[in-house]
């Protein structure tokens, strides 16, 4: 984060709960503070999901496709090239084979050349395999013109998808989204991913597809819908939704089947390839080593190659595609460290470009960042974005020029540049800014601006014409001036306040640890203690491996060291140091010494070492006092 972040401790609730949730009165608190009423609610048994029903549409779509079941018609599955997508697609495909369903296929988008969404030109590919029904998965929503160009074409389209819904609605057969059906109650869980949804819905086509009979007249079994759960748990924790109460399950029954191993190969060979045990499964460990190695394949190249690993069923065949999208995500990495770097230098020139600052004011008091660079990949945008959202604490979009806007050819076949190239943004945005909600504004006040634009509250995309970016990036500074009454949003850490002194033990941890999944709006904990450092080292001249004391508010130790670990801390906390020995080379070597006092925000972890378990602070923000 740039500069020093505000440190605050989480608002408690109004009106607290007669008794405590927990026996541990520290942990009761942070569970409180997060909206827990009653200790049943920290409990994860399928029988608290509720019933598929009222959802919108999900009669008429378990209809439509048991009679394509039951006819034995052509089903094309419509997915999206992220992580939600992929493991939506791939439950669809199961489940409907699993169910009988004889001709399954699958279709996604090319980031690159179709973009998102069932578009026309989509549904054309999806024509070649002659479908009867186009069943859409974390998509369809907004997807009109797509929509009629299928029905023209005589093929049925049912559409599941959990996206905000657009101002026109596509003339589906069905239109299954829970946020359609809130006005009169509705479905009780508006947070669930794509794959929750289309989970929802095979759940109920199976219940149907029973009551017909169907199973009994083919002689095979109605699949057990929890074998599907190990593509719900990485799907939703994946796309970053809230981790309600019908969410929490849905990911902590999920965790638990992987942790068991009994989930599909493809994601066993995922976590073998990041190194990784799944009988130790967290969700940070999905979000952080699942997910990007199966969104690599969409940002970069065809997501197709992400939906079969999930679908191989042979542990050689997903170890082989699993090699191949860790490489994939080796290759992102690369990607977005160079395109930071020239993010960085890009950020620079814009304190001392005239012509940048009377576009976003002055860039040290920027309310907003908008940039954007022909080179850049655009399947990387977003993680870029997010990136300097993190690092300076305001909505941040980040452009790439269109892979479809390529330099045109003459008759002679000489290249020519087009005066208008599209460029494709990707947003990010913080907790206090709905960044689609601005991007509608904007559009009422500069008609034409953006192409097409849509997403999420703190993620979205956009479109618009390279010429207009100089108005777009002052129209969105001055929308976020508007909206934070000309204070600049600052970057802030949110905490349960000090660990006690008599929790720094791996006890408690493990206390926390069960208490998961923690997520997207069911964070995980993180207290703000004053230490001690009394050993501090550099581990692979990017991280900081520190042992810290406690001290009470009176600057006294009061308990012993326990480790801590801080991955890749911002460079203020090192120095330069030339090597010993005379060397030429210079190392870095840490700010921090033994004997500082620390001011330090982190979370409070295992780590097992030769069998031996012991408590460490994984570091998130340290300040040297």
């Amino acid at each position: 984060m740039k500069g020093t972040p505000r440190i605050l401790s989480r608002d408690a609730p109004d009106h607290t709960p007669a008794n405590p949730v927990h026996n541990e009165a520290w942990i009761s608190e942070l569970l409180i503070n997060r909206g827990i009423k009653d200790p049943h609610e920290l409990e994860f048994s399928l029988q608290g999901l509720p019933s598929p029903d009222s959802l919108p549409d999900i009669d008429v779509a378990v209809q439509r496709i048991c009679a394509a079941i039951e006819q034995q018609q052509r089903l094309m599955i419509v997915g999206d090239y992220d992580c939600d997508g992929a493991t939506s697609t791939a439950l669809a495909v199961l489940a409907l084979r699993a169910m009988g369903a004889e001709h399954v296929d699958y279709c996604l988008p090319n980031r690159f050349v179709h973009g998102y969404g069932l578009s026309s030109a989509v549904v054309d590919e999806a024509i070649t395999g002659k479908p009867d029904l186009i069943i859409t998965v974390d998509n369809g929503t907004s997807s009109v013109e797509g929509i009629e160009h299928a029905k023209r074409n005589g093929i049925d389209v049912v559409v599941t998808d959990h996206h905000l819904p657009g101002d026109d609605r596509p003339q589906a057969v069905a239109l299954v989204n829970p946020r359609l059906s809130q006005s009169d109650g509705g479905f009780p869980s508006v947070n669930i991913a794509g794959v929750g949804v289309i989970f929802f819905v095979m759940a109920a086509l199976r219940r149907a597809l029973a009551a017909r009979d169907w199973f009994e007249s083919k002689n095979i079994p109605p699949p057990n819908m929890a074998r599907y759960l190990d593509l719900v748990a990485v799907g939703t924790v994946a796309d970053v939704v809230p981790l309600d109460g019908v969410n929490r399950i849905l990911v902590m029954q999920g965790i638990k089947r992987i942790r068991a191993g009994h989930c599909r190969p493809g994601i066993l060979a995922l976590l073998q390839a990041a190194k990784t045990d799944h009988s130790e499964l967290q969700t940070d460990t999905i979000g952080f080593r699942i997910a990007p190695r199966l969104n690599a394949a969409g940002r970069l190249d065809d997501m197709r190659q992400g939906v079969a690993c999930l679908l191989a069923d042979d542990i050689g065949e997903a170890r082989t595609l699993a090699a191949k999208l860790d490489q994939q995500n080796s290759l992102r990495r690369q990607i977005s460290t160079d395109m930071t770097a020239q993010a960085d230098a890009a950020l620079s020139a814009m304190a001392t470009d005239p012509v940048q600052q009377t576009q976003s004011g002055d860039v040290g008091d920027h309310m907003s960042l908008c940039l954007y660079d022909e080179r850049w990949h655009e399947g990387v945008i977003g993680i870029l974005a997010g990136r300097f959202k993190d690092k300076h604490g305001v909505p941040v979009v980040v452009f790439s020029r269109a892979k479809h806007a390529a330099d045109a050819a003459d008759n002679d076949g000489n290249t020519t540049t087009p005066a208008k190239y599209e460029i494709k943004g990707s947003a990010r945005s913080i907790d206090e800014f709905h960044i689609v909600d601005a991007f509608k504004r904007i559009n009422l006040r500069h008609p034409g601006l953006l192409n097409k634009f849509g997403g999420h509250a703190k993620a979205a995309g956009l479109t618009l014409a390279e010429d207009n970016l100089s108005t777009f990036r002052a129209a969105l500074d001055a929308d976020v001036r508007d909206h934070f009454g000309g204070i600049k949003p600052d970057a802030r850490i949110v905490t349960d306040g000090a660990l006690p002194a008599d929790c720094f033990h791996p006890q408690a941890a493990l206390e926390l640890a069960n208490l998961a999944p923690w997520g997207q709006a069911f964070p995980m904990p993180l207290f703000d203690n004053r230490f001690c450092v009394t050993g501090v080292r550099v581990l692979r001249g990017k991280h900081l491996k520190l042992q810290l004391a406690p001290l009470d508010s009176a600057d006294a130790l009061c308990g012993g060291p326990v480790d801590a670990i801080f991955f890749s801390p911002p460079d203020e906390l090192f120095v330069e140091t030339a090597q010993a020995n005379g060397a030429s080379e210079v190392l870095p070597a840490s700010r921090i010494a033994i004997d500082d006092r620390v001011r330090a925000v982190f979370e409070l972890k295992t780590n097992t070492f030769r069998e031996r378990t012991t408590a460490q602070l994984n570091l998130i923000y340290l300040q040297l006092l």
